[in-house]
């Protein structure tokens, strides 16, 4: 029988020994499977819903990400994928070398966290991706359960303005780092429309003030230069410079050249003088918080966002800045006011946003 060593350390914990190694992503690809959560059928016990398995179902699009993610030319995964093997299944302990034997044979280790990351593995096209791997030997259902629920529920997600904001930190050019720039200029820049608005870190210092996270804007302010962020961030970072666009791609990109050409200061113009005419338009509406207006807030941004696009576009100048003036007479077509923006004629949400954005556009002619 083919075997093959993982170079491991013992450990012990309250809940038992296990092992912590090394392993190929080829090889952890070969001998791991999922144990999905699934309700038995066939069972004598009609009377009771027999459950078994306690991973997900694989999402096809946390998998796809993760297949490009992994062909990054940084791409890591510094954190342990956990398994569960049978003692069956193990051949030894070899003491004098610190290594754990196995078969090296299909489906002998039984995921307990990593599935997705297991999955994008199997398309890596490199040479090479070791993963360190955490190994329990016959632990019981009970204690794979409690470890898979504990690393899932515990985990507190990162608040999205908080990872926005360290691009600041990086080296390369990305969508990311531009778009955290020119947020950061707008936002300090006197006489912004933006001038103290944005919650850079997600949270508001001033609540009075600060109505629209960096996060939102980030997200919103990409989309109109980048198709993939994170294929441009490796294209970039392997001292490429990305594509630029033409026809409908340009058309539904329209900032992507001026992005492509580095000139992110014309892009701040070009968003600065949109919202300063929605700004001189609405006044009131813009500048001042109240819990039951929204066109400050995200409702009316976002809308205000997929509006921008339209409208640019329809001067027929993609990569020329527009000024406050020049849009002047679209915003003015539109008959609603200041108190229009509120709650209840738009309520928070996508379906808000979605009939501000029809209302404005009908409203404008284009």
């Amino acid at each position: 029988m083919q075997e093959f060593r993982i170079k491991c350390l013992k450990c012990i914990q309250p809940i038992g020994e296990f092992y912590v190694g090394v392993i190929n992503s080829d090889d952890l690809v070969k001998i791991t499977f999922a144990d999905v959560h699934r309700l038995e059928t066939g069972t004598e016990m009609r009377d009771v819903e027999v459950y078994s398995g306690i991973q997900r179902e694989l999402s096809k699009n946390r998998v796809k990400e993760i297949e490009q993610y992994v062909n990054n030319v940084d791409a890591t995964f510094p954190t342990s994928i956990i398994l569960n093997i049978n003692i069956d299944d193990i051949i030894g302990f070899d003491e004098k070398t610190s290594e754990l034997i196995l078969p090296y044979k299909d489906n002998i280790a039984k995921i307990l966290d990593g599935q997705h990351r297991i999955a994008g593995l199997d398309n890596f096209s490199g040479s090479l991706f070791q993963l360190n791997v955490t190994i329990f030997v016959e632990m019981e259902l009970e204690d794979q359960a409690i470890v898979f629920s504990t690393i899932n529920i515990t985990q507190t997600k990162v608040n999205k303005s908080i990872v926005s904001n360290l691009y600041e930190f990086a080296v390369n050019r990305s969508p990311n780092k531009t778009a955290h720039n020119i947020i950061r200029a707008l936002n300090k820049k006197e006489g912004s429309p933006f001038e103290n608005k944005i919650k850079i870190l997600g949270t508001a210092v001033d609540k009075n003030k600060e109505t629209i996270t960096q996060a939102t804007f980030s997200e919103k302010l990409m989309n109109l230069f980048s198709k993939d962020t994170m294929k441009d961030r490796d294209t970039f970072k392997r001292g490429i410079t990305p594509s630029k666009f033409e026809g409908a791609d340009l058309k539904n990109r329209p900032l992507r050249n001026i992005f492509i050409e580095g000139d992110d200061g014309k892009i701040a113009k070009i968003i600065f003088e949109y919202f300063k005419a929605v700004e001189q338009r609405w006044p009131e509406a813009w500048r001042v918080v109240e819990p039951e207006m929204i066109l400050n807030k995200s409702t009316g941004f976002l809308a205000l966002m997929n509006l921008f696009k339209d409208l640019y576009v329809h001067f027929e100048k993609i990569g020329e800045v527009i000024t406050a003036e020049q849009y002047k007479p679209y915003f003015d077509s539109v008959i609603l006011k200041d108190l229009d923006f509120n709650r209840t004629k738009y309520i928070p949400g996508s379906g808000g946003q979605s009939q501000l954005y029809k209302d404005l556009k009908s409203q404008m002619g284009i």
